[in-house]
Protein backbone atom coordinates (compact mmCIF):
# COMPACT_ATOMS: atom_id res chain seq x y z
CA UNK A 1 0.00 0.00 0.00
CA UNK A 2 1.26 3.49 -1.31
CA UNK A 3 1.71 6.23 1.41
CA UNK A 4 -0.69 9.28 1.31
CA UNK A 5 0.28 12.22 -0.75
CA UNK A 6 0.25 15.95 0.05
CA UNK A 7 1.32 18.36 -2.46
CA UNK A 8 2.74 22.07 -2.49
CA UNK A 9 3.65 24.86 -4.95
CA UNK A 10 5.96 27.55 -3.52
CA UNK A 11 6.35 30.64 -5.47
CA UNK A 12 7.84 33.72 -4.28
CA UNK A 13 5.42 36.06 -6.16
CA UNK A 14 2.36 34.50 -3.85
CA UNK A 15 3.35 36.35 -0.30
CA UNK A 16 1.23 36.51 2.85
CA UNK A 17 3.76 38.98 4.52
CA UNK A 18 6.98 40.15 5.82
CA UNK A 19 7.84 38.38 8.55
CA UNK A 20 8.53 40.77 11.80
CA UNK A 21 11.33 38.97 14.16
CA UNK A 22 8.82 39.64 17.26
CA UNK A 23 6.99 37.36 16.15
CA UNK A 24 9.74 34.88 18.25
CA UNK A 25 9.29 36.48 21.56
CA UNK A 26 8.80 35.21 24.36
CA UNK A 27 7.78 35.39 28.47
CA UNK A 28 9.17 35.74 31.50
CA UNK A 29 6.44 36.45 34.49
CA UNK A 30 7.20 36.55 38.29
CA UNK A 31 5.70 33.57 38.69
CA UNK A 32 7.18 29.98 40.07
CA UNK A 33 11.04 29.83 39.20
CA UNK A 34 10.95 31.52 36.10
CA UNK A 35 13.01 34.09 37.79
CA UNK A 36 14.53 33.02 41.17
CA UNK A 37 16.15 29.70 40.32
CA UNK A 38 15.72 30.22 36.42
CA UNK A 39 17.57 33.14 35.18
CA UNK A 40 18.41 34.57 38.68
CA UNK A 41 20.24 32.82 41.17
CA UNK A 42 23.26 34.04 42.59
CA UNK A 43 24.39 31.13 44.99
CA UNK A 44 24.71 28.98 41.34
CA UNK A 45 28.13 28.00 40.19
CA UNK A 46 27.49 29.56 36.79
CA UNK A 47 26.13 32.72 38.01
CA UNK A 48 27.68 35.56 36.76
CA UNK A 49 28.72 39.19 39.05
CA UNK A 50 25.06 40.14 38.08
CA UNK A 51 23.67 36.28 40.06
CA UNK A 52 22.43 35.59 36.31
CA UNK A 53 22.82 31.65 35.46
CA UNK A 54 25.37 31.94 32.55
CA UNK A 55 23.85 28.19 31.42
CA UNK A 56 20.23 29.93 30.94
CA UNK A 57 21.64 33.14 29.25
CA UNK A 58 23.45 30.29 26.61
CA UNK A 59 20.31 28.19 25.96
CA UNK A 60 18.23 31.64 25.42
CA UNK A 61 20.58 33.49 23.11
CA UNK A 62 20.61 30.15 21.08
CA UNK A 63 17.27 30.17 20.91
CA UNK A 64 17.70 34.21 18.98
CA UNK A 65 14.92 35.43 20.71
CA UNK A 66 13.52 39.12 19.47
CA UNK A 67 11.76 40.37 22.58
CA UNK A 68 10.64 39.35 25.99
CA UNK A 69 7.58 40.19 27.83
CA UNK A 70 7.93 40.93 31.45
CA UNK A 71 6.52 41.27 34.10
CA UNK A 72 3.32 39.57 33.71
CA UNK A 73 0.94 37.86 33.43
CA UNK A 74 -1.31 38.03 35.97
CA UNK A 75 1.52 38.64 38.44
CA UNK A 76 1.41 42.65 36.86
CA UNK A 77 -2.00 43.16 37.65
CA UNK A 78 -0.90 43.94 41.73
CA UNK A 79 2.72 44.76 41.01
CA UNK A 80 4.13 47.83 42.44
CA UNK A 81 7.07 48.58 40.16
CA UNK A 82 8.65 50.62 42.50
CA UNK A 83 8.75 47.63 44.86
CA UNK A 84 11.96 46.30 42.42
CA UNK A 85 14.16 48.95 41.71
CA UNK A 86 16.74 50.99 44.16
CA UNK A 87 19.39 49.20 46.58
CA UNK A 88 18.07 45.41 46.94
CA UNK A 89 18.51 45.70 50.73
CA UNK A 90 15.44 47.90 50.75
CA UNK A 91 13.05 46.39 48.85
CA UNK A 92 10.10 45.29 50.81
CA UNK A 93 8.59 41.43 50.09
CA UNK A 94 5.12 41.52 49.14
CA UNK A 95 2.26 38.94 48.70
CA UNK A 96 1.39 38.13 45.19
CA UNK A 97 -2.23 37.34 44.88
CA UNK A 98 -1.93 36.09 41.35
CA UNK A 99 -0.22 33.26 42.64
CA UNK A 100 -0.28 32.74 45.95
CA UNK A 101 3.23 33.35 46.54
CA UNK A 102 5.87 35.74 48.30
CA UNK A 103 7.82 37.87 45.77
CA UNK A 104 11.39 39.31 47.42
CA UNK A 105 11.12 41.84 44.59
CA UNK A 106 15.55 41.10 44.18
CA UNK A 107 14.82 41.40 40.46
CA UNK A 108 12.97 44.70 38.86
CA UNK A 109 12.84 46.20 36.07
CA UNK A 110 16.79 47.52 36.02
CA UNK A 111 17.59 44.16 36.58
CA UNK A 112 15.60 42.62 33.83
CA UNK A 113 16.50 45.17 31.64
CA UNK A 114 20.41 44.37 31.92
CA UNK A 115 19.49 40.17 31.54
CA UNK A 116 17.76 41.25 28.18
CA UNK A 117 20.63 43.01 27.07
CA UNK A 118 22.68 40.15 27.81
CA UNK A 119 20.35 37.49 25.91
CA UNK A 120 20.34 40.04 22.93
CA UNK A 121 16.93 40.76 23.27
CA UNK A 122 14.48 43.87 23.85
CA UNK A 123 11.88 43.99 26.69
CA UNK A 124 8.37 44.33 26.48
CA UNK A 125 7.28 45.80 29.94
CA UNK A 126 3.30 45.40 30.94
CA UNK A 127 1.88 48.52 33.12
CA UNK A 128 -0.68 47.22 35.93
CA UNK A 129 -4.03 48.60 35.30
CA UNK A 130 -5.23 46.17 38.13
CA UNK A 131 -4.67 47.87 41.10
CA UNK A 132 -3.30 51.24 39.54
CA UNK A 133 -3.73 53.27 36.69
CA UNK A 134 -2.46 56.29 34.44
CA UNK A 135 0.00 57.21 36.79
CA UNK A 136 1.49 54.93 37.65
CA UNK A 137 2.24 53.75 34.06
CA UNK A 138 3.44 57.13 33.25
CA UNK A 139 5.82 57.45 35.79
CA UNK A 140 7.00 53.74 34.61
CA UNK A 141 7.59 54.80 31.00
CA UNK A 142 9.51 58.50 32.43
CA UNK A 143 11.46 56.27 35.00
CA UNK A 144 12.50 53.70 32.05
CA UNK A 145 12.96 55.92 28.98
CA UNK A 146 13.29 59.50 29.55
CA UNK A 147 17.39 60.78 29.36
CA UNK A 148 17.19 62.58 32.59
CA UNK A 149 16.45 66.38 34.13
CA UNK A 150 13.09 64.93 35.58
CA UNK A 151 11.94 63.44 38.70
CA UNK A 152 11.70 59.73 38.08
CA UNK A 153 14.62 60.07 35.04
CA UNK A 154 17.21 61.05 37.73
CA UNK A 155 16.24 57.98 40.13
CA UNK A 156 16.82 55.48 37.42
CA UNK A 157 20.24 57.16 37.12
CA UNK A 158 20.86 57.29 40.93
CA UNK A 159 19.41 53.80 41.39
CA UNK A 160 22.76 52.88 38.71
CA UNK A 161 21.21 53.33 35.37
CA UNK A 162 22.26 56.53 34.16
CA UNK A 163 21.45 55.90 30.21
CA UNK A 164 17.63 55.66 29.64
CA UNK A 165 16.74 51.56 28.52
CA UNK A 166 14.59 52.36 25.62
CA UNK A 167 11.65 50.44 26.00
CA UNK A 168 10.13 50.39 22.91
CA UNK A 169 6.69 48.12 23.20
CA UNK A 170 4.12 48.29 26.71
CA UNK A 171 1.32 46.13 27.53
CA UNK A 172 -1.48 48.11 28.97
CA UNK A 173 -2.21 45.74 31.38
CA UNK A 174 -3.28 41.52 31.47
CA UNK A 175 -6.18 39.77 30.88
CA UNK A 176 -8.46 42.39 32.46
CA UNK A 177 -11.59 40.55 30.86
CA UNK A 178 -10.44 37.67 33.59
CA UNK A 179 -12.59 37.20 36.66
CA UNK A 180 -9.40 35.41 38.02
CA UNK A 181 -7.25 38.94 37.26
CA UNK A 182 -6.82 41.71 40.32
CA UNK A 183 -8.68 44.58 39.00
CA UNK A 184 -11.00 42.90 36.90
CA UNK A 185 -13.02 45.38 34.41
CA UNK A 186 -15.90 45.39 32.11
CA UNK A 187 -14.68 46.52 28.29
CA UNK A 188 -16.18 49.83 28.75
CA UNK A 189 -14.33 49.99 32.13
CA UNK A 190 -11.22 48.59 30.53
CA UNK A 191 -11.43 50.97 27.96
CA UNK A 192 -11.47 53.56 28.96
CA UNK A 193 -8.47 53.71 31.25
CA UNK A 194 -6.31 51.84 28.83
CA UNK A 195 -7.36 54.71 26.42
CA UNK A 196 -6.40 57.24 29.03
CA UNK A 197 -3.19 55.74 30.07
CA UNK A 198 -2.24 55.17 26.37
CA UNK A 199 -2.27 58.57 25.85
CA UNK A 200 -0.53 59.90 28.61
CA UNK A 201 2.56 57.25 28.38
CA UNK A 202 2.97 58.45 24.35
CA UNK A 203 3.00 61.83 25.96
CA UNK A 204 5.84 60.81 27.53
CA UNK A 205 7.24 58.92 25.40
CA UNK A 206 5.72 59.60 21.71
CA UNK A 207 7.78 56.90 20.29
CA UNK A 208 6.73 53.83 22.60
CA UNK A 209 3.90 51.28 20.95
CA UNK A 210 1.02 50.24 23.21
CA UNK A 211 -0.72 46.93 22.76
CA UNK A 212 -4.52 46.72 24.44
CA UNK A 213 -5.59 43.92 25.93
CA UNK A 214 -8.07 41.20 24.02
CA UNK A 215 -9.68 38.67 25.06
CA UNK A 216 -8.10 36.16 27.86
CA UNK A 217 -8.72 33.29 25.15
CA UNK A 218 -11.22 32.72 22.48
CA UNK A 219 -13.86 30.86 24.82
CA UNK A 220 -14.55 33.96 26.78
CA UNK A 221 -18.02 34.36 26.87
CA UNK A 222 -17.66 38.09 26.06
CA UNK A 223 -15.37 37.02 23.41
CA UNK A 224 -14.97 38.78 20.36
CA UNK A 225 -17.44 41.68 21.87
CA UNK A 226 -14.65 42.56 24.23
CA UNK A 227 -12.32 42.86 21.35
CA UNK A 228 -15.19 45.48 19.78
CA UNK A 229 -15.83 47.76 22.88
CA UNK A 230 -12.19 48.08 23.66
CA UNK A 231 -11.00 48.91 20.45
CA UNK A 232 -13.39 51.53 20.10
CA UNK A 233 -12.47 53.25 23.23
CA UNK A 234 -8.28 52.46 21.98
CA UNK A 235 -7.99 52.19 18.40
CA UNK A 236 -6.92 55.50 17.64
CA UNK A 237 -4.35 55.40 20.72
CA UNK A 238 -2.90 51.60 20.46
CA UNK A 239 -0.79 49.81 18.14
CA UNK A 240 -1.77 46.01 18.58
CA UNK A 241 -4.27 43.91 20.61
CA UNK A 242 -3.42 40.80 22.38
CA UNK A 243 -4.23 37.16 21.83
CA UNK A 244 -3.56 34.90 24.25
CA UNK A 245 -4.50 30.93 23.97
CA UNK A 246 -2.94 27.66 25.23
CA UNK A 247 -3.61 24.10 24.94
CA UNK A 248 -3.85 20.60 26.56
CA UNK A 249 -4.16 16.91 26.04
CA UNK A 250 -6.27 16.16 28.97
CA UNK A 251 -8.70 13.47 27.35
CA UNK A 252 -5.25 11.93 25.76
CA UNK A 253 -7.00 12.28 22.10
CA UNK A 254 -4.08 12.45 20.32
CA UNK A 255 -5.47 13.58 16.60
CA UNK A 256 -7.87 16.19 18.04
CA UNK A 257 -4.73 17.46 19.86
CA UNK A 258 -2.69 17.89 17.00
CA UNK A 259 -5.67 20.09 15.30
CA UNK A 260 -5.74 22.54 17.88
CA UNK A 261 -3.70 24.74 15.23
CA UNK A 262 -7.17 24.97 13.40
CA UNK A 263 -9.18 26.44 16.55
CA UNK A 264 -6.01 29.04 16.75
CA UNK A 265 -6.17 30.06 13.26
CA UNK A 266 -10.25 30.48 13.93
CA UNK A 267 -9.25 32.98 17.29
CA UNK A 268 -6.79 34.88 14.57
CA UNK A 269 -9.28 35.20 11.92
CA UNK A 270 -11.72 36.73 14.16
CA UNK A 271 -9.54 38.98 15.91
CA UNK A 272 -8.07 40.58 12.96
CA UNK A 273 -12.30 40.68 11.69
CA UNK A 274 -12.79 42.66 14.80
CA UNK A 275 -10.09 45.19 14.01
CA UNK A 276 -11.39 45.64 10.80
CA UNK A 277 -14.93 46.42 11.76
CA UNK A 278 -13.66 49.20 14.13
CA UNK A 279 -11.65 50.13 11.63
CA UNK A 280 -14.31 50.66 9.43
CA UNK A 281 -17.11 51.55 11.98
CA UNK A 282 -14.60 54.82 12.61
CA UNK A 283 -13.42 55.08 8.66
CA UNK A 284 -9.84 54.95 9.81
CA UNK A 285 -7.07 54.83 7.83
CA UNK A 286 -5.04 52.67 10.50
CA UNK A 287 -4.56 49.07 10.17
CA UNK A 288 -4.27 46.92 13.88
CA UNK A 289 -2.28 44.59 14.05
CA UNK A 290 -2.31 41.77 16.34
CA UNK A 291 0.14 41.04 19.45
CA UNK A 292 -0.29 36.94 20.39
CA UNK A 293 1.71 37.01 22.88
CA UNK A 294 0.74 34.14 25.23
CA UNK A 295 0.57 31.19 23.33
CA UNK A 296 1.65 27.28 24.09
CA UNK A 297 0.88 24.11 25.86
CA UNK A 298 -0.25 24.20 29.47
CA UNK A 299 -1.68 21.35 31.49
CA UNK A 300 0.83 18.61 32.27
CA UNK A 301 1.42 20.81 36.06
CA UNK A 302 -2.18 21.36 37.21
CA UNK A 303 -2.73 18.78 39.55
CA UNK A 304 0.41 19.29 40.81
CA UNK A 305 0.07 23.15 41.38
CA UNK A 306 -2.83 22.03 43.70
CA UNK A 307 -0.41 20.83 46.46
CA UNK A 308 1.90 23.52 46.23
CA UNK A 309 1.84 25.50 50.08
CA UNK A 310 1.10 29.10 49.53
CA UNK A 311 2.72 31.83 50.52
CA UNK A 312 6.45 30.50 49.58
CA UNK A 313 9.41 31.77 47.47
CA UNK A 314 9.64 30.63 43.98
CA UNK A 315 7.45 27.68 44.49
CA UNK A 316 8.15 24.96 41.22
CA UNK A 317 4.85 25.79 39.85
CA UNK A 318 3.27 25.54 36.29
CA UNK A 319 6.29 22.88 35.54
CA UNK A 320 4.64 21.39 32.76
CA UNK A 321 7.18 18.20 31.19
CA UNK A 322 6.60 18.65 27.52
CA UNK A 323 6.91 15.13 25.70
CA UNK A 324 6.67 14.69 21.95
CA UNK A 325 3.36 15.26 20.90
CA UNK A 326 3.37 18.61 22.81
CA UNK A 327 6.21 19.71 20.52
CA UNK A 328 4.46 18.61 17.08
CA UNK A 329 1.60 20.86 18.75
CA UNK A 330 4.23 24.08 18.99
CA UNK A 331 5.27 22.95 15.50
CA UNK A 332 1.78 23.39 14.44
CA UNK A 333 1.12 26.49 16.27
CA UNK A 334 4.30 28.27 14.88
CA UNK A 335 3.61 27.36 11.60
CA UNK A 336 -0.16 29.15 12.27
CA UNK A 337 1.51 32.45 12.92
CA UNK A 338 3.53 32.36 10.38
CA UNK A 339 0.43 32.09 8.60
CA UNK A 340 -0.78 35.68 9.11
CA UNK A 341 2.65 37.37 9.40
CA UNK A 342 0.76 40.15 7.56
CA UNK A 343 -1.54 40.76 10.62
CA UNK A 344 0.37 39.29 13.61
CA UNK A 345 3.71 41.34 14.42
CA UNK A 346 4.58 40.01 17.92
CA UNK A 347 4.44 36.45 19.59
CA UNK A 348 5.32 35.43 22.75
CA UNK A 349 5.83 31.89 23.83
CA UNK A 350 4.62 31.68 26.81
CA UNK A 351 7.28 30.84 28.67
CA UNK A 352 10.44 30.95 28.75
CA UNK A 353 12.70 29.59 31.41
CA UNK A 354 10.80 26.19 34.07
CA UNK A 355 7.22 28.08 33.90
CA UNK A 356 5.24 26.15 30.49
CA UNK A 357 8.65 26.58 29.05
CA UNK A 358 11.17 25.58 26.72
CA UNK A 359 14.10 25.38 28.93
CA UNK A 360 14.45 23.61 32.43
CA UNK A 361 16.46 24.08 35.56
CA UNK A 362 17.59 23.01 38.90
CA UNK A 363 18.71 24.88 41.55
CA UNK A 364 22.43 23.89 41.84
CA UNK A 365 22.16 22.48 39.08
CA UNK A 366 21.41 22.00 35.31
CA UNK A 367 19.83 23.22 32.29
CA UNK A 368 18.15 21.65 29.21
CA UNK A 369 15.95 21.52 26.71
CA UNK A 370 12.49 20.31 26.47
CA UNK A 371 11.39 18.72 23.58
CA UNK A 372 9.17 21.80 22.32
CA UNK A 373 12.74 23.82 22.34
CA UNK A 374 13.33 22.32 18.70
CA UNK A 375 10.26 23.76 16.60
CA UNK A 376 10.76 26.88 18.69
CA UNK A 377 14.36 27.52 17.47
CA UNK A 378 14.28 25.98 13.91
CA UNK A 379 11.26 28.73 13.06
CA UNK A 380 13.24 31.55 14.94
CA UNK A 381 16.25 30.56 13.27
CA UNK A 382 14.94 29.79 9.99
CA UNK A 383 11.92 31.48 9.66
CA UNK A 384 13.02 35.16 9.11
CA UNK A 385 12.15 36.43 6.23
CA UNK A 386 9.06 36.45 3.86
CA UNK A 387 6.08 34.15 4.73
CA UNK A 388 5.09 32.74 1.35
CA UNK A 389 1.31 31.55 0.11
CA UNK A 390 1.97 27.93 -1.05
CA UNK A 391 -1.02 26.18 -2.42
CA UNK A 392 -1.67 22.95 -0.49
CA UNK A 393 -3.27 19.66 -1.03
CA UNK A 394 -3.56 17.21 1.48
CA UNK A 395 -5.36 14.09 2.41
CA UNK A 396 -7.39 14.76 5.76
CA UNK A 397 -8.95 13.21 8.78
CA UNK A 398 -12.23 13.74 11.26
CA UNK A 399 -11.58 13.56 15.09
CA UNK A 400 -13.82 14.22 17.70
CA UNK A 401 -12.89 17.68 17.72
CA UNK A 402 -12.56 18.65 14.38
CA UNK A 403 -13.50 17.86 10.58
CA UNK A 404 -11.74 18.00 8.05
CA UNK A 405 -8.32 17.95 9.06
CA UNK A 406 -5.23 18.28 6.65
CA UNK A 407 -2.62 15.43 7.56
CA UNK A 408 -0.25 18.41 6.08
CA UNK A 409 0.35 21.48 8.68
CA UNK A 410 2.95 23.61 6.80
CA UNK A 411 4.29 26.87 5.44
CA UNK A 412 7.32 28.45 3.78
CA UNK A 413 9.52 31.45 4.33
CA UNK A 414 11.53 32.75 1.87
CA UNK A 415 14.67 34.79 2.91
CA UNK A 416 15.79 36.71 -0.21
CA UNK A 417 19.26 38.03 1.31
CA UNK A 418 20.49 34.75 2.08
CA UNK A 419 18.93 33.37 -1.10
CA UNK A 420 17.39 30.36 1.03
CA UNK A 421 13.44 29.06 1.12
CA UNK A 422 12.80 27.37 4.27
CA UNK A 423 9.65 24.55 4.49
CA UNK A 424 8.44 23.72 7.61
CA UNK A 425 5.82 21.08 7.66
CA UNK A 426 4.22 18.79 10.64
CA UNK A 427 3.48 15.03 9.33
CA UNK A 428 -0.14 14.80 11.59
CA UNK A 429 -0.69 10.81 10.30
CA UNK A 430 -0.07 8.83 13.74
CA UNK A 431 0.39 5.57 11.28
CA UNK A 432 1.79 6.49 8.13
CA UNK A 433 4.91 8.73 6.17
CA UNK A 434 3.25 11.23 4.01
CA UNK A 435 4.86 11.93 1.02
CA UNK A 436 5.08 16.06 0.63
CA UNK A 437 5.90 16.74 -3.33
CA UNK A 438 6.65 20.08 -4.09
CA UNK A 439 6.66 22.74 -6.97
CA UNK A 440 9.85 24.77 -6.22
CA UNK A 441 10.80 25.61 -9.82
CA UNK A 442 9.77 29.29 -9.02
CA UNK A 443 13.29 29.11 -7.32
CA UNK A 444 15.66 28.46 -9.95
CA UNK A 445 18.90 26.65 -9.62
CA UNK A 446 18.46 26.16 -5.80
CA UNK A 447 19.55 22.92 -4.11
CA UNK A 448 18.54 21.31 -0.81
CA UNK A 449 21.28 22.23 1.88
CA UNK A 450 19.56 20.31 5.08
CA UNK A 451 16.58 18.26 6.19
CA UNK A 452 16.04 18.25 9.82
CA UNK A 453 12.99 16.15 11.43
CA UNK A 454 11.90 15.80 14.64
CA UNK A 455 10.56 12.57 15.53
CA UNK A 456 10.19 9.97 17.89
CA UNK A 457 8.58 6.22 18.70
CA UNK A 458 6.57 7.38 21.65
CA UNK A 459 4.54 10.31 21.94
CA UNK A 460 4.74 10.62 25.32
CA UNK A 461 8.38 10.99 25.45
CA UNK A 462 10.30 13.46 27.21
CA UNK A 463 13.69 15.01 27.83
CA UNK A 464 15.04 15.26 31.23
CA UNK A 465 18.04 16.86 33.00
CA UNK A 466 19.75 13.13 32.42
CA UNK A 467 18.50 12.09 28.72
CA UNK A 468 17.49 14.30 25.98
CA UNK A 469 15.00 11.35 24.35
CA UNK A 470 13.49 13.76 21.76
CA UNK A 471 16.24 16.01 19.46
CA UNK A 472 16.23 16.88 15.90
CA UNK A 473 17.86 14.24 13.35
CA UNK A 474 19.63 15.73 10.05
CA UNK A 475 18.44 13.18 7.31
CA UNK A 476 19.40 12.67 3.74
CA UNK A 477 15.91 11.86 2.30
CA UNK A 478 14.80 15.06 0.75
CA UNK A 479 15.62 15.09 -3.02
CA UNK A 480 15.18 18.11 -5.12
CA UNK A 481 14.87 17.04 -9.10
CA UNK A 482 13.98 19.72 -12.20
CA UNK A 483 12.63 22.25 -9.36
CA UNK A 484 10.23 19.83 -7.54
CA UNK A 485 10.74 18.51 -4.10
CA UNK A 486 9.73 14.99 -2.58
CA UNK A 487 10.22 14.23 1.06
CA UNK A 488 9.20 11.40 2.84
CA UNK A 489 7.83 12.91 6.01
CA UNK A 490 7.85 10.24 8.89
CA UNK A 491 4.57 9.81 10.62
CA UNK A 492 4.02 12.25 13.50
CA UNK A 493 6.93 14.62 12.81
CA UNK A 494 8.08 17.79 12.60
CA UNK A 495 10.16 18.65 9.13
CA UNK A 496 12.58 21.87 8.25
CA UNK A 497 13.40 21.59 4.45
CA UNK A 498 15.72 24.31 3.75
CA UNK A 499 16.71 25.04 0.39
CA UNK A 500 19.86 27.32 -1.14
CA UNK A 501 21.17 29.06 -3.88
CA UNK A 502 23.70 27.07 -5.77
CA UNK A 503 27.31 28.60 -6.01
CA UNK A 504 27.41 30.18 -9.09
Amino acid sequence: MTSPQAKMVVDQEHKIGEIDPRIYGSFIEHLGRAIYGGIYEPDHPRADDKGFRTDVIQLVRELNVPIIRYPGGNFVSGYNWEDGVGPRSRRPRRLDLAWRTVETNQVGANEFAEWVRQVDSEMMMAVNLGTRGIDAARNLVEYCNHPGGSYWSDLRKDHGYPEPHRIKTWCLGNEMDGSWQIGHKTAEEYGRLAAEAAKTMKWVDPAIELVVCGSSNSGMPTFPQWEATTLEHTYDEVDYISLHQYYGNRTDDTPSYLANSLDMDRFIRTVIATCDFVKAKKRSKKRLHLSFDEWNVWYHSNEADQKIEPWTIAPPLLEDVYNFEDALLVGTMLITLLKHADRVKIACLAQLVNVIAPIMTENGGRAWRQTIYYPYLHVSRYGRGIALNPAITSPKYDCAEYTDVPYLESAAVYNEEQEELTIFAVNRHLEESLLLECDVRGFENYRVIEYLVLKHQDLKAVNTAQEERVKPQRCEEAVLEDGRLKVPLPKASWNVIRLGKCPS
